[in-house]
């Protein structure tokens, strides 16, 4: 099998102008719908970052698979977790938690205004800005700045009106049906 990023045989020339994307809603999908978009984006030979705020730890089959990949496509792409052990809502939150968010946030500004991606992804940065660690205006301020090509990527729940308004593409994934209703707990390789 020819490996394609390394030997060039798909056009790196992706498109001319990247969008900001959210994913939000109260149903299930928001992450697995952007991790989708990076595998994507990856089999294109895109460079990805995908930043990972609120979740910490190597309990995700996705973070598996991830490393796991080809290594010409693997070197495209940079994992960041941007939390502890743990997910973090608005009831657990520590020092050590927001410490760590805010420190993700660091890194993706950087990489944003480093424009060594063309695509990023700001996995429950939604929930980030909805819980007060996130300065709302600052993000926005972050992302209409952006690089002309990047494609940035939002998910999580509450996505703030003012990330809405800059979006480009918003999804609102919302709950008809879910099996957690009937007392079914996550799932290991289907919800995490």
């Amino acid at each position: 099998m020819v490996d394609k990023c390394e030997n060039k045989l798909i056009n790196p020339n992706w498109a001319q102008h990247g969008y900001i994307q959210v994913y939000t809603g109260n149903g299930k999908g928001k992450t697995t719908a952007s991790l989708g978009l990076a595998m994507r984006a990856l089999g294109r030979c895109w460079k990805v970052l995908i930043i990972m705020f609120t979740k910490g730890g190597d309990n995700y089959g996705e973070l598996n698979s991830f490393m796991n990949l080809a290594p010409a496509i693997k070197d495209n792409l940079k994992i960041i977790q941007a939390g502890l052990d743990r997910i973090v809502y608005k009831n657990n939150e520590t020092e050590d938690d927001i410490k760590e968010i805010k420190k993700g946030w660091e890194l993706a500004k950087n990489a944003i205004r480093g424009d060594e991606y063309q695509l990023i992804i700001l996995d429950e940065a939604n929930i980030a800005i909805d819980m007060g660690i996130l300065d709302v205006d600052e993000v926005v301020e972050v992302l209409k700045n952006k690089p002309e090509e990047m494609e940035i990527v939002l998910t999580g729940r509450n996505a703030h009106k003012k990330i809405i308004d800059i979006a480009h593409l918003v999804s609102e994934i919302k709950p008809v049906k879910h099996y957690w209703d009937t007392g079914i707990v996550a799932r290991k390789g289907i919800e995490y």
